[in-house]
């Protein structure tokens, strides 16, 4: 946002008139909102979903920016990714003092106790918040400045509301995801979460358009309409960096893809998922260079 003013004196008034002419000069026929969007990417933040594949994430996401790494958990389906848990521990325990190191990992954002399957997690949410009320306990070398409880939630889950009051019981700043599978709208959607969501409790729209969803456009006006709700402060957008492939699963999205679709989101807390799936360094390295 820029903050609107008035020049003092004519003659500077006269300056900046004579100076903006000459760049719609220079610029005729252009579009400044699409020179824009071929920006080199910006982001605040990268996800890190852990599983065995992904337990040594190594990237370059700080070139487009991040500095804040969002674990989406540090158990799931009761494997630990971390020491000194009671759950077993995964085969592969990530080395969180390298990670702690990472230019992309100067804060930390560190999920709790999650489940691969959304409708099992979604069942079994009381064990999963006694789960990370333990795991939250256990030391880092992380510069931890959040927690994220990896349940996600949408208008079609009716027994959302059961989670405000476990909410409580988990530590501070504390995040949840949000996305809208049933396209009720952002009003709805804001509508739904003010009636149980916990006022200290912050969320991340997830914004669709890795799955087709919705458009970029129309997930910015559902940011805009969160953040008007539920406050600037308590509202972050997590941009969905895969598409569908043919045959089934998921694929990187292109520079083309990304680029577009993240830097709309420009005026808001922007983080991407995810860095050790779906963004490789050489398309990390494409992305930190403006389109040709």
């Amino acid at each position: 946002m820029q903050p609107a003013g008035r020049p003092a004196r004519r003659v500077l008034l006269t300056a900046l008139s004579l100076g903006a002419a000459l760049l719609l000069g220079a610029c005729a026929g252009c579009d400044p909102s699409r020179a824009r969007l071929g920006e080199p990417l910006q982001v605040d933040g990268v996800v890190w979903q852990p599983d065995n594949a992904t337990a040594m994430p190594r990237g370059n996401w700080d070139q487009l920016g991040a500095r804040e790494l969002l674990v989406q958990w540090s158990a799931v389906d009761g494997m630990a990714f971390v020491p000194g848990s009671a759950m077993p521990a995964a085969p592969n325990l990530p080395d969180w003092h390298r990670i702690a190191h990472e230019p992309w990992a100067r804060k930390v954002i560190m999920g709790l106790a999650g489940r691969f399957d959304e409708k099992v997690a979604r069942a079994d949410i009381e064990q999963l918040v006694a789960d990370s009320i333990e795991l939250a306990k256990l030391p880092t070398p992380l510069k931890v400045s959040g927690w994220y409880f990896p349940v996600e939630i949408d208008p079609t889950w009716s027994e959302a509301p059961r989670l405000g009051a476990l909410l409580a019981k988990l530590p501070r700043p504390l995040w949840i995801t949000v996305y809208d599978s049933a396209n009720v709208g952002p009003e709805a959607l804001a509508d739904g979460l003010m009636k149980w969501l916990p006022p200290d409790v912050g969320v991340f729209f997830q914004d669709g358009v890795g799955v087709y969803a919705r458009q970029p456009q129309v997930a910015l006006h559902y940011a805009e309409v969160l953040s008007r709700r539920l406050g600037s402060g308590r509202l972050r957008i997590i941009a969905e960096a895969f598409r569908p492939q043919v045959g089934g699963g998921f694929r990187s999205a292109t520079a083309a893809e990304i680029r577009p679709q993240v830097n709309l989101y420009r005026d808001y807390h922007v983080t991407i998922f995810d860095g050790p799936h779906y963004l490789p360094p050489p398309l990390v390295d494409e992305l930190s260079r403006p389109e040709r």
